[in-house]
């Protein structure tokens, strides 16, 4: 068995730039968004979004995301992985479009689905020409600048976006995808050789079914908690426990094929799984910090779309700086020094913020937001580089899915556990405030922050309007330890889990695989 013929190393780095640049629209288009949700929620500027219209208006995307990405790497090991990430672009370019011009939360929801099954084919695409086209040291290079675009993407989101808002209307945040994909499809056909693995494997139809109607039960059934208030009602408990039971059935499905998709059992190893544990656990706890930050510099500080981009931008310019440093660290001392450490400082600025208030310096916010990309920028290289590196060339797609797969479902889950904690919270600080209330008046007032404020404006009551700053600074005080217990609880795993063993013989001898077609 031998590896593909070495590219030359020009058209290597054109090839990476074109995947990086793919890699970038995922997140710009993510980090965009979140800088959106203040105006989504807003009556008059927006689309008067409840918070689980806004939760599924993100977690519909990410749900769809994660549920297909593994269906996705099947699909390029047969038909091409270029031919696959150019169907996704145009997917989500398309996607984007509806997106803009959506006429309601209900509109925005679907759009966004179907941008997550644009997603959901660019990603395991471009992950696996990376490990098609690069090996040994280059590869583990060209995975940790993902890193770095995954930074660009998050300062350039926020900025961009609020840019946008301050001259434009919402919509025109989904329509800068455009541009991209275009470039980015000139340099997909020009430069990108169509990989495919030798021996192709059947679509897991039952899977796909199975993982996508499990991950909308349990994220449904987290989100009616929210909209209840409450965990006991059966419309919440049941579909919680229908999705578990059907992810559990996905499972079983999984380890009982022949060649299975995602394939669970990559996750038995320590090292494999436990790494992906910890990436589940970080998107988990960085969604739920992130879904209440959108709101607290924006709602509640007041401050403007573009001031609370500038603000994050510390966050993004810090994962630009630690994807690569990681990288290099991790060579000098272990994946578990630097990793483990690193994520346990990100989740005490996570945690940090149940330390804000409506009066605390701003300084504050761009030091943690620094300390924290630092962080995670450690964190995500890394990890994402010692894993691929476990993959054989021949399960590049479906391999590089299970831990894309597992990172998404994270963030599914941490939208939808932020969201839900922030809307129970809230309606526990807002409840004497609306005992005053005209009946009319009380039911959009206990819904958000965002509609009490609007309340507030309509019926001239600025005692409502603050009411409502300051049960949105006890939701997000509630929710703060939960995502420092959840990113605490990922770098506990990455430190036992990463403990050096000693390497037999079968694991010191170079993973191989079939000669890449190249079409």
């Amino acid at each position: 068995m031998t590896v593909p013929a070495t590219l030359p190393r020009t058209r290597q780095r054109l090839i990476l730039a074109v995947l990086l640049l793919s890699s970038l629209l995922i997140w710009l288009d993510n980090t965009i968004l979140a800088t959106t949700l203040e105006t989504l929620a807003d009556p008059v500027r927006g689309l008067g979004a409840n918070p689980a219209q806004l939760q599924w208006a993100s977690g519909s995307y990410t749900l769809v995301f994660a549920a297909l990405m593994f269906s996705a790497g099947a699909l390029g090991d047969r038909y091409g992985h270029r031919s696959v990430l150019a169907a996704g672009l145009i997917v989500f370019a398309t996607a984007s479009i509806w997106a803009a011009y959506a006429g309601n939360p209900g509109q925005l929801i679907t759009a966004r689905a179907v941008m997550g099954v644009g997603s959901a084919l660019i990603m395991p695409a471009t992950m696996a020409t990376v490990t098609w086209t690069f090996t040994g040291p280059a590869r583990a290079s060209a995975i940790g600048l993902f890193s770095t675009s995954a930074g660009v993407g998050l300062a350039a989101g926020p900025l961009l976006a609020g840019v946008l808002l301050d001259h434009f209307w919402w919509g025109s945040v989904f329509l800068v995808n455009v541009p991209v994909v275009a470039v980015a499809l000139i340099g997909i056909a020009a430069l990108v050789p169509n990989f495919r693995s030798p021996a192709p494997r059947p679509l897991d139809l039952p899977g796909l079914a199975l993982s996508i109607s499990g991950l909308t039960a349990l994220a449904y059934g987290l989100i009616r908690a929210g909209q209840h208030a409450a965990w006991t009602p059966i419309e919440v408990w049941g579909p919680i426990a229908a999705g578990i039971a059907l992810l559990a059935g996905f499972v079983i499905v999984e380890l009982r094929s022949a060649q299975p998709s995602f394939d669970p059992r990559l996750l038995a190893d320590r090292a494999f799984g436990g790494g992906n544990a910890t990436l589940g656990l970080l998107f988990l706890a960085m969604t739920a910090a992130g879904f209440y930050g959108a709101f607290y510099l924006q709602g509640a500080r007041g401050f403007s779309p573009l001031d609370a981009g500038l603000i994050n931008s510390p966050a993004a310019v810090g994962v630009i700086i630690g994807g690569p440093l990681g990288i290099r660290l991790v060579r000098r001392w272990s994946l578990r020094a630097v990793s483990a450490t690193a994520l346990t400082v990100g989740a005490l600025c996570m945690g940090s913020l149940a330390l804000f208030g409506l009066h605390t310096p701003i300084v504050w916010n761009v030091i943690g937001a620094a300390i924290q990309g630092v962080s995670i920028g450690l964190v995500i290289g890394p990890v994402t580089s010692a894993l691929m590196s476990t993959l054989p060339l021949d399960r590049a797609g479906a391999g590089s899915a299970v831990t894309n797969t597992v990172r998404q479902t994270g963030s599914v889950l941490g939208i939808a556990l932020g969201g839900t904690i922030m809307a129970i919270a809230y309606r526990t600080g807002i409840g004497d405030a609306l005992s005053a209330l005209p009946e009319d008046a009380r039911g959009p007032a206990g819904v958000s922050a965002e509609q009490a404020r609007h309340v507030a404006s309509t019926l001239n009551r600025p005692d409502l309007a603050d009411a409502a700053d300051h049960a949105f600074i006890h939701a997000m005080h509630v929710g703060a330890p939960w995502s420092l217990l959840f990113a605490l609880t990922g770098a506990a795993v990455l430190a036992v889990t990463q403990r050096p063993r000693s390497a037999r013989p079968a694991e010191t001898g170079t993973r191989s695989a079939e000669p890449a077609e190249i079409s």
